[in-house]
């Protein structure tokens, strides 16, 4: 009998209702440790696909800013469904949906460690520890972790994780572990075709190392990934310049524009989970090595992936537009679980005489994760200054910016177009909260997130371009400049810093910025 069963016979399992009550408690220390802001980042991009599929008279100028992503993914129509036939508003059904999606990550990330860990209480650090790190920065990937906002991949990520816990089971003895593992990916793919790509090569990669001598069959999945990559850049269609200036924009796509700090991101991971594999003195089971191989495999396929393709002095940045690199996601949160475990591990297991030191051990994982959520939770409240820690609906959010986008939707025509700097997103005290989906009005395309629609979007790279361009330090021009700029495209209000010069008529102001007509 090997140290796995007996350490599961050693002592009982907790109760359902237990867990279920943790994960609860977790699912709040999330919200209140990482925050809730709907409308800021890709969560506004999202909920401005909702309004729209809600109203589709909303948005009637660019409009393929808002409906372009919504061809790949359920997530706008399922989430207006559900408005449209429940008594929910949009706000309470984003919110009740995040508190889900939550609990759904925390309850994934249980069923990977109870097949790698007979340990309840080490389970339970590590979905601890996931749920401190939840805003992560994944290296520089511009993603994190999870996000304090709903999206896609508030769903894909979460089942993708269950997929893997499904992968870990022996299918021949379970033969239902493999129907829900693909169930997982199917409907995961209907969220987030992207990501979830990636969470099946890691299951196909779990699988393989099941297996007996599984190096030249490794070698050989990765010889034909590599050629299929080649095959598919070189058939690559030319790039136009607008799509190329789109490109280029998105550093975190390559490598060679990534800080050593942030190259460490992606490297010490595979170290960990290489340390992780060998399982001395921690009670694994020997699932846990088939999960670390894997993980190592799928994270330097990607690496070679986007060292070899994702360059941006080649002529066509199609690979480079699948940024391999977000597999990394997946893995952060496999190492974040297994930190979590070994953490915990360490201290209980260790048994010194002296009690006020069993005490302090027995003590360290729980102080090391309250720990790490401090951490995380400044940074999350430098990350959004202006804002509201907790953008719950009803609130009425104090930041400046936000107040003058609802001061728009309450103020102006359903049809007008509103000009603003295009990296208004960016500047420090916005908080990255997103015009479209706050004054449900259209404008023209910034330069960061309809900057990276145009990046991966070929057909959006030419308006984007013009846009981002007519908008460029928009608060800085005088109104000759300015007006020759943005009258041409059709431009009925402008958003401008408050000591921007300016004839033009400027119903609503406050201390950072003003409202005008054009």
């Amino acid at each position: 009998m090997n140290s796995f069963s007996i350490q599961r016979n050693a002592a009982p399992a907790w109760p359902a209702s237990r867990w279920l009550l943790l994960l609860g408690v977790l699912t709040l220390f999330v919200l209140l440790v990482h925050g809730y802001h709907p409308l800021a980042e890709d969560g506004g991009l999202y909920v401005a696909g909702v309004l729209w599929k809600l109203n589709p008279t909303l948005f009637p100028h660019d409009t393929a800013f808002v409906t372009e992503h919504l061809r790949f993914s359920i997530f706008a129509p399922v989430i207006a469904s559900l408005v449209r036939h429940t008594p929910l508003t949009l706000s309470w059904t984003l919110f009740l949906l995040y508190l889900l999606s939550i609990a759904l990550t925390l309850f994934a990330a249980r069923q990977i460690l109870r097949r790698v860990i007979a340990s309840e209480s080490a389970q339970l650090a590590g979905v601890a520890l996931l749920a401190a790190w939840w805003t992560l920065p994944v290296a520089a990937t511009s993603l994190m972790l999870m996000d304090p906002y709903l999206t896609a991949r508030s769903f894909s990520l979460p089942l993708s994780l269950l997929a893997i816990a499904f992968a870990l089971d022996d299918w021949h003895r379970r033969p239902r572990s493999l129907f829900a593992c693909a169930l997982c990916l199917i409907v995961a793919f209907l969220f987030h075709p992207l990501m979830t790509a990636y969470a099946l090569a890691f299951v196909i990669l779990l699988r393989l190392f099941r297996r007996r001598n599984v190096l030249p069959i490794l070698l050989l999945l990765t010889a034909f990934v590599l050629a299929v990559t080649l095959i598919i850049q070189l058939n690559a269609p030319p790039e136009s310049p607008a799509l190329l200036a789109a490109e280029i924009t998105r550093y975190y796509w390559f490598l060679s524009q990534w800080h050593w700090y942030e190259l460490l991101g992606i490297i010490a991971p595979l170290i960990i989970f290489a340390v992780l594999q060998r399982r001395r003195r921690i009670a694994f089971s020997p699932a846990v090595t088939t999960l670390c191989r894997a993980a190592i495999a799928l994270g330097l396929i990607a690496i070679l992936i986007a060292s070899l393709f994702a360059r941006e002095n080649i002529s066509t940045h199609l690979i480079a537009r699948l940024q391999p690199l977000r597999v990394f996601v997946l893995l952060y949160a496999l190492m974040a679980m297994l930190l979590g475990v070994v953490l915990q591990q360490l201290c209980f297991t260790t048994r010194p005489r002296a009690f006020p030191l069993r005490a302090i051990l027995r003590a360290t994982p729980f102080a090391a994760i309250i720990a790490f959520a401090a951490i995380m939770f400044a940074a999350q409240r430098a990350a959004f200054p202006a804002s509201l820690h907790l953008e719950l609906p009803n609130r009425l959010n104090p930041n400046p910016w936000t107040q003058a986008f609802l001061w728009s939707r309450n103020h102006t025509p359903r049809n007008a177009l509103f000009a603003i700097d295009a990296n208004y997103i960016t500047t420090d005290g916005e908080d990255a909260q997103t015009f479209r989906a706050t004054a449900q009005r259209s404008i023209l395309p910034d330069h960061s997130k309809d900057g990276g629609e145009a990046a991966i979007t070929p057909a959006l790279a030419d308006p984007w371009l013009l846009g981002a361009t007519a908008q460029a330090n928009l608060s800085a021009l005088d109104d000759s400049t300015r007006d020759a700029h943005l009258r041409p495209l059709g431009i009925t209000w402008m958003v401008l810093h408050t000591a921007a010069r300016t004839q033009h008529n400027c119903p609503y102001a406050n201390n950072v910025v003003k409202v005008c007509s054009l």
